[in-house]
């Protein structure tokens, strides 16, 4: 069931336009507990399968999204680091 439940996780979280706060993902994810699926969400993170944080004061709300979510292209980054060690970066 635990297998189960991660695949239903990784579709969600890769579906999501934006990233989830953990009780969002509970409310679509009927039959399955929050215990179980914060459990999971913590397991998938540690695997490296989706990125989470906690956001806010106290306890704090988590949120997840996808791993490839909010990645530059390596061109980009690749050339931004190879022009300011070069010395090409302007400024204003």
């Amino acid at each position: 069931m635990q297998n189960n439940l991660s695949k239903k996780i990784l579709e969600l979280i890769e579906s999501a336009d934006e990233p989830l706060e953990t009780m969002e993902i509970v409310e679509r994810l009927k039959g399955f507990s929050r215990t179980m699926i914060l459990y999971r969400l913590r397991d998938l993170r540690g695997e490296g399968l989706i990125r989470g944080k906690r956001v806010g004061g106290g306890k704090g709300v988590w949120i997840w999204w996808s791993k490839s979510a909010f990645q530059k292209s390596n061109d980009s980054a690749n050339s931004s680091v190879h022009a300011e060690s070069e010395g090409h970066v302007k400024t204003q």
